[in-house]
């Protein structure tokens, strides 16, 4: 039987994935536990929309090979691409199905939609894996998630006179040099992706988690400003 009949090996997929993030050595925020919950997340998505069978599989791998080789750690935006390609072709899967898995990880990101007029359909297993992502960034997880990243990269918890930046580009969003709050991620993306999420079921599921920010966000300038 081929790996495309059968479908690639899930513990090998996992096997893989440990060993990339121990190589790489990101934070807390995108550990293996990051991973292991969005591939939680992308399955329960893809049943509620009623993917079944290979659709489903597929959406389970490219959730665990999704950060591989990230580029917020790697510095390289083509070494995730790169890294994954290499792990599909030495497990033989098809071609049909290594650009499906590729597709998907390329399109997952928040930063490739900014400034976005719109690109073109988005496949449902796309949408799930990609709503997964997103979902793990918002909500209680998403606040602890996003204190984390900003301690490993040593950002400012919060100053009043940096303004949140709106309107953002790829371009800007991905500049390294330009030093922005830990608070200010909330308003340049956290907070926005209630509204960018493609499934019913994701688009459920972040409205509770928006409001937990919403809530966490209050109670912050609250006790910043000595209210509360």
């Amino acid at each position: 039987m081929t790996s495309e009949q059968k479908g690639l090996d899930i513990q090998i997929t996992e096997d893989f994935v440990k060993q990339e993030l121990a190589r790489l050595g990101p934070d807390a925020s995108h550990d293996w536990w990051h991973v292991y919950r969005v591939r939680n997340l992308a399955k329960s998505l893809a049943r509620q929309e009623g993917l079944t069978g290979k659709s489903v599989h597929l959406v389970e791998v490219a959730a665990l090979l999704h950060d591989v080789q990230d580029w917020k750690y790697s510095h390289s935006e083509n070494a995730s691409r790169a890294s994954v390609q290499a792990f599909l072709e030495a497990q033989g899967v098809s071609r049909e199905q290594k650009d499906q898995i590729l597709n998907i990880i390329a399109g997952v990101g928040f930063k490739d939609e900014l400034g976005s007029k719109g690109k073109g359909e988005t496949s449902p297993e796309l949408a799930c894996v990609q709503d997964a992502d997103r979902l793990d960034a918002v909500g209680a997880i998403g606040i602890a998630r996003c204190f984390t990243y900003g301690g490993y990269f040593k950002r400012v918890l919060h100053d009043p006179a940096v303004a949140p930046r709106s309107g953002l580009t790829k371009q800007q969003y991905t500049d390294k040099s330009v030093q922005q709050t830990t608070i200010n991620h909330f308003h340049e993306k956290l907070l926005k992706l209630k509204d960018m999420m493609k499934t019913g079921a994701g688009r459920r599921m972040a409205e509770h988690r928006h409001d937990v920010m919403e809530q966490f966000l209050d109670e912050f300038h609250r006790e910043w400003d000595a209210e509360a």
